[in-house]
């Protein structure tokens, strides 16, 4: 394989204030030491910040001027700094990671050396991580769940991963709103290779990643990705009309052969709300996939760009 000019490093920027300086120097000595023979430029999104990350980020381009800034009006969320910076890079090379210091920048060399070997996908998954075990099990719940329709997918789930220029476009391509990163990348089935290693704490700063957002996330992925809450509405309306079936056969049973109403209001006290909430939650799934669909009709963007430096304003 004839080997890439220009590795682009997609950052995505939410209150990382002092962990980007530090992550753009490892990538740099990563670079100087290992990857000499690259030409590079830093695509960073800024998503809204107010912690000071935006002037960090121009100081680091008042030094260094491949490094590149896209600036939102406000946050948008992760994703959709994943697709600006993604749009953005002009790399043959494009390597998406955090600013946050969690994924470790000395991989970044063997991903590179695995695409050099003919893999167009390079994964980074976490095989383990240094957060709380609040995070680990939620993680561990959700992926498990997602694993039934991808089974290729790690149990602890990536988002650090180098893409050929091939798969940047074709990714880019899809114009869908409320997506899922993982599943988009595997879909396309593209050469993959996985690596894997343990996420390290964050020691600089919170994590932004709320449970409400890990809850919009994981409901993303899973109507986006996968048919299991559709053939769980059929499977569960089944089983509660087998149920009902069932339950009518005794009642006219009991007529039939004591001359008696079945016995007990509980029964069909528990019958009625278990039947009543089952449906409710057939509406809400229901709901979901409605709201998706007037989502995509709108035909909104997912973000909106107040400045640009060092970019094609149209990118």
């Amino acid at each position: 394989m004839t080997a890439a000019r220009t590795i682009s490093f997609v950052i995505p920027v939410y209150r990382n204030a002092r962990a980007i300086t530090m992550t753009y120097e490892k990538i740099r000595l990563a670079l100087a030491s290992d990857l000499s023979a690259y030409d590079y430029e830093f695509v960073f999104v800024d998503d809204g910040s107010d912690d000071g990350s935006l002037e960090e980020i121009l100081q680091l381009r008042s030094r260094d001027p491949l490094v590149r800034l896209i600036s939102f009006t406000r946050n948008f969320g992760q994703m959709a700094a994943i697709l600006a910076g993604l749009k953005a890079a002009s790399g043959d090379i494009v390597l998406h990671l955090s600013a946050d210091l969690q994924d470790p920048v000395e991989l970044i060399p063997r991903m590179v050396r695995d695409y050099e070997a003919g893999s167009e996908l390079v994964i980074g998954h976490r095989a383990d991580r240094e957060d709380a075990w609040t995070s680990r099990v939620t993680s561990r719940i959700f992926y498990r769940i997602i694993r039934l329709s991808f089974p290729q997918l790690p149990a602890g789930g990536f988002d650090y991963v180098l893409m050929a220029r091939r798969v940047v476009d074709s990714f880019n391509q899809m114009e869908v709103r409320n997506r899922f990163f993982q599943g988009d990348l595997l879909w396309m089935g593209y050469k993959t290779t996985f690596i894997p290693y343990t996420r390290a704490k964050r020691t600089i700063g919170r994590s932004q990643y709320t449970f409400a957002k890990r809850l919009k996330n994981s409901l993303d992925a899973i109507l986006d990705s996968s048919y299991l809450p559709i053939r769980f509405i059929s499977g569960a309306g089944a089983l509660v009309a087998l149920i009902g079936f069932l339950y009518a056969a005794d009642i006219a049973y009991w007529r039939l052969t004591h001359g008696l109403a079945f016995p007990g209001q509980a029964p069909i006290m528990i019958l009625i709300l278990v039947i009543g909430g089952i449906l409710m939650l057939m509406l809400g799934i229901v709901g979901e996939y409605v709201w998706r669909i007037y989502d995509e009709v709108k035909k909104k963007p997912n973000y909106v760009v107040r400045e640009v430096f060092g970019l094609d304003p149209k990118a």
